[in-house]
């Protein structure tokens, strides 16, 4: 596998190019190009469809399969007004999860054509993958996407919310796009702990930041608790940003 450089976690079609490497016995063979949206770690920000439509037909060009990482897919759907299938129609197979945002306990999916679906079955039970009676966990899956999707704009308001809260009180923070909290704390093993003290319960993340999710079970008063514990810190000194 090889990592692309982006903005955002955007890839451009230039740099999709430069990085394909020529049919050769001393490289390995490349045959497929992974996106995700929204993007992980780079905030949930959203994969504009017009770029990713353009840096999956480079791909095609070069011979390389699309498959998009969707773990968030209607994150971006409901955040932009763009219907999923406007993402999908530029790759050859999706995956999306049921659980994080849409509030299933466990469970994520796979689509594409038959051909695919038939390899990633096997595939599955090569692996260890395959469960028997999986039907109580499909339900809840199929609950999630029928109920669960409108209401994501909720989870983006309160995402909003509580970065403007921060950023009130004194902490560095990201903009979001739509339910992931990117905030600048310092040294991140301390200020969590500290964190968790006060009964909130964060990731650790990169460039000294930690990463603070809104989701179905968050609502707008757990989003004043962190704030209110956050601001806590800074006042007593016991962040130590």
């Amino acid at each position: 596998m090889r990592t692309l450089p982006g903005e955002g976690g955007v890839i451009s079609p230039e740099t999709l190019r430069a990085a394909v490497r020529p049919e050769n016995v001393h490289f390995a063979r490349q045959t497929l190009l992974c996106l995700e949206n929204t993007h992980n770690v780079a905030g949930g920000k959203v994969f504009p469809l017009e770029e990713f439509a353009a840096v999956a037909s480079e791909a095609r060009d070069l011979g390389l399969g699309v498959h998009l990482d969707g773990a968030r897919l209607f994150n971006a759907a409901v955040a932009t007004g763009t219907p999923a299938s406007a993402w999908c129609e530029h790759a050859d197979t999706v995956s999306v999860c049921s659980s994080k945002g849409l509030g299933a306990p466990v469970g994520s999916l796979l689509a594409g054509d038959e051909e695919k679906i038939r390899e990633a079955r096997r595939a599955r039970k090569a692996f260890g993958g395959g469960m028997r009676q999986a039907g109580i966990i499909a339900a809840a899956s199929l609950y999630a996407f029928e109920h669960n999707v409108e209401r994501l704009h909720e989870d983006h308001r309160r995402a909003k919310r509580l970065a403007d809260g921060l950023r009130e009180a004194g902490y560095g923070v990201d903009e979001p796009e739509t339910n992931i909290v990117l905030v600048e704390v310092g040294e991140t093993g301390a200020f969590l702990r500290d964190l968790a003290h006060e009964g909130v319960l964060a990731t650790p993340w990169t460039g000294g930041r930690i990463r603070l999710c809104t989701h179905l079970d968050a609502g707008d008063s757990e989003v004043d608790a962190t704030i209110e514990a956050a601001s806590r810190l800074l006042v007593s000194g016991e962040s130590v940003r």
